[in-house]
């Protein structure tokens, strides 16, 4: 099966684009792409995607989601469950200056990094839809390369399974390593782009678990802290 149409990848995006506006507030106009970022082809797609579809097996293909594929995963699927990995454990660790974010005011996302485990859900994709969906997926989520796919081993109620991630890329410019837990607040609650802001990112990611009886108590911890946070300012200066 050939991967789809820059045409019919158009349409999905339009249609994607949709979608997102019917969920939350535009707060300002797409920028398009920055100047000062690398991006990947249709053809980078089309050659990762065709090698991972292959080493399926002729089988179905499972990805394992733990941020924003968990309540919008975009790619057509016909199962759903929870799962466990080990190995990577989620965190806000990419600074993104489109989405919810701007240069100006660029925003954290969540990534897969090293060590720990990390409880998700896997979604299974049909063996014959396989390519052109995770074609679709690559471009929503490898169009800079802040990702690297990963096969990892997920530990489920029906069985262990093994499924493709999107595990944080240390050598991209925007991985931020391990930020201080007051400086993923105060951006959480400040940061906003055309896809809307990054508190509402954070509630449904919290929401999107809680459906699969996931609870996660270092989102909890940040989302508590994201709804209670008072921007600190300068004391008024006086004269006279």
């Amino acid at each position: 099966m050939r991967p789809r149409s820059a045409k019919a990848i158009r349409r999905s995006a339009l249609s994607l684009t949709a979608e997102l506006v019917a969920r939350v507030e535009r707060t300002e106009p797409d920028p398009g792409p920055l100047p000062d970022r690398i991006y990947l082809t249709e053809q980078d797609f089309d050659a990762v995607t065709a090698r991972l579809v292959s080493e399926c097996h002729g089988g179905p293909l499972w990805v394992f989601a733990y941020g924003s594929l968990i309540w919008n995963p975009i790619v057509a699927h016909v199962e759903r469950r929870a799962g466990t990995i080990t190995g990577y454990h989620r965190r806000f660790c990419l600074r993104v200056a489109l989405g919810r974010g701007t240069p100006k005011q660029p925003s954290l996302t969540l990534g897969l990094d090293r060590g720990g485990r990390c409880r998700g859900v896997v979604f299974r994709i049909e063996a014959a839809k396989a390519r052109d969906e995770l074609f679709l997926l690559w471009r929503r989520e490898m169009l800079t390369a802040a990702y690297v796919p990963r096969w990892v081993t997920v530990a489920t109620d029906a069985g262990p399974l093994r499924a493709i991630t999107f595990v944080v890329n240390r050598d991209h410019r925007g991985y931020a390593g391990r930020v201080d837990e007051d400086d993923v607040v105060s951006c959480l609650a400040a940061a906003k782009g055309f896809l809307g802001t990054s508190a509402e990112y954070l509630d449904q990611t919290i929401a999107g678990l809680k459906e699969f009886g996931i609870s996660d108590p270092g989102l909890k911890r940040l989302q508590r802290r994201v709804k209670a946070y008072v921007p600190v300012r300068d004391p008024i200066k006086t004269t006279g």
